[in-house]
This record gives structure tokens, sequence and C-alpha cells, in this order.
């Protein structure tokens, strides 16, 4: 069972105070999949992003008695997976880079084939506009659109101000726009007919 964000305070309570090692299990199955492809964003590489947002986690757990003072423990993950990955490219700046495969988005359409390969296909190319933004354009893109984390939590997150997330937001969005754009007028589904690009794009997130 997913845990909602507004638990996630309630159980860190639980892992502070009560070294409530069921709660960190949970904690950990839930989290760190969005942790360790937050890690991607910059490494390029799984297996060095699983590692360290494992060892980000065992720290949390051998010094939560320490981190009284955490109230957001989410945007404190995040950043500590941050710096640890930013570590990691100063160890070792000739790390062979490799590409992540995303979870498929998709739409199930049964009743039209011709019309779901369409629609994958246009999916897949939107995951690869998104993967072609800035650096910094594609990672406040998907902590905001995908993670559902705040501007004022990304700010923290990325150690910029909310005003630039919102600027660097509306870029994303923008540049989506544009990229998409001749795909969506050449679709003949009527699917995306009057959407644009980046509605459909939250669609598949919530449906996915």
């Amino acid at each position: 069972m997913a845990i909602e964000r507004k638990e996630i305070g309630s159980i860190w309570l639980k892992i502070k105070e009560n070294d409530d090692s069921k709660a960190f299990e949970s904690f950990f199955f839930q989290l760190s999949s969005r942790l360790i492809k937050f890690s991607v964003f910059y490494l390029h590489n799984q297996e060095a992003a699983e590692e360290i947002v494992s060892d980000v986690f065992t720290n949390l757990w051998i010094n939560r008695k320490k981190l009284g003072h955490v109230q957001n423990v989410e945007s404190y993950l995040y950043i500590a997976v941050k710096n640890q990955s930013l570590n990691y490219i100063k160890k070792y700046s000739n790390i062979h880079l490799v590409s992540l495969d995303d979870s498929e988005l998709e739409f199930v359409d049964p009743w039209c084939p011709q019309k779901e390969v369409e629609r994958r296909e246009l999916i897949f190319l939107m995951d690869q506009a998104i993967e072609s933004l800035p650096q910094q354009c594609k990672i406040i893109f998907r902590l905001v659109k995908e993670d559902g984390l705040k501007y004022k939590e990304v700010a923290e997150i990325l150690n910029v101000s909310p005003k630039t997330v919102h600027t660097q937001l509306y870029r994303a969005m923008k540049k989506l726009n544009t990229v998409m754009q001749p795909y969506n007028k050449e679709s003949n589904v009527p699917f995306f007919s009057g959407l644009s690009v980046i509605v459909l794009f939250l669609l598949s997130l919530i449906n996915s």
C-alpha cells in the first residue's frame, strides 16, 4: 500500500522516536524507487544510484536520534541523495554513462489496436522530449509533475529559489509543447484532439 504524502511525517516520527523498524522498512520501500530515479538524473547509472540511496537510508536509520530537527524528511532525503550523487561524480569523474528506461506510460484500448500503437508512440516521444530538456529543467519537471513535490520543496532540494523552479517549469512545459506540437497535429487519434500535450502527459501519469 502506497504511503500518502501527508502520512510521511507521522511515519518519520515513529522511526525517530520509537525506533520503529517496521515503519522504517515501509518507508524505504515506498520512497527508495523515486530517490533512485532522482539520483539517476545526475549519474545516469542505475547501480550507483541504488547504492547511494541504500547508503542514505542506512545513515538515516543510524542517525535517527540525531535528526530530531528534521521536519520534512522527504526533502531531507532528496537533498542527501543529491549531495551523495554529486560527490560520486566528483570521485568518479570518468564514470560510464548508461541510459535508464523509465516505466512505460500507457493507455489501454483493447478495442482499437492501431490507436493504441499511436498512443504509445506519442507517449514515448513525449518521454524522449523530456529527456532532451536541460538537466535542471528536466529534474524540476519530473520532481513537480511525477513526484508531486511542491515548488518550495523542489527549491529547497535543489538549493534554488521558488521563482527559479516556477521559471524552469514554465520553460520546460513551453519547450515540450513546441517539440510535440507537430506530432499532436499529425496524429489521427481522436483522443488527442483538442488536448495540449502537457495535459496528455499528466493524464498518462495519473493512469499509469
